[in-house]
């Protein structure tokens, strides 16, 4: 059985699995979906199989509650991507982590990004002590930052990032969203009045 990790109107997040593989592949060697993040990518199944699903496997034993999660659409039972919630890579401030989607071409537009990224950040504030949700972007990546933008996420400020370098529009900068623990009840409480 496939553990569950938060379900929404029209997503189920749950923990990835080998039967992924495939469409982890898909979504990991698009193009489109990868141009703000990779000029190119040269990924293998078995790679996916022997060292991603593993270090997806990793965080759900190491850090409970962080980590990355498939998702589904409800309806369809359809593999759109997937979201995480998890520390930095970097030397984060206490409480920090990280919101982070990678949605396929079929499910831009649609409002899933938002929908799983504001439920995905809700469950960090609500269940897993969270004091700030940070995340980052190509400053051109509107979808991305519109993705943010709907999950309470707010416009910190633009930097220069040596990952982009190579990637078309990096001239531009990349750009850091966040939300912390008292911006989002107060966005609570908003939502109750």
């Amino acid at each position: 059985m496939v553990r569950i990790y938060l379900e929404t109107d029209r997503l189920v997040l749950r923990r990835m699995t080998e039967a992924d593989v495939d469409d982890l592949l898909a979504l990991s060697t698009d193009p489109d979906v990868m141009r703000y993040l990779t000029p190119t990518i040269e990924l293998t199944a078995e790679e996916i199989r022997t060292e991603h699903i593993p270090n997806y496997r990793r965080w759900y034993d190491t850090t409970p509650g962080f980590g990355y999660w498939a998702a589904i659409e409800r309806a369809t039972g359809t593999f759109l991507g997937w979201f995480f919630l998890r520390p930095p890579a970097h030397d984060p401030a206490p409480g920090e982590v990280e919101l982070g989607y990678r949605l396929n071409k079929a499910a831009w537009g649609r409002g899933f990004g938002a929908e799983g990224a504001r439920a995905v950040v809700e469950k960090g504030f609500a269940e897993f002590g969270v004091e700030r949700v940070v995340a980052w972007t190509m400053t051109i990546n509107t979808g991305s930052r519109r993705v943010m933008e709907k999950a309470g996420l707010r416009f910190v400020k633009t930097f220069d990032d040596p990952d982009s370098v190579g990637i078309e529009g990096a001239e531009h900068g990349d750009v850091e969203y966040a939300l912390t623990r008292a911006e989002w009840a107060v966005a609570q409480a908003a939502q109750v009045s």
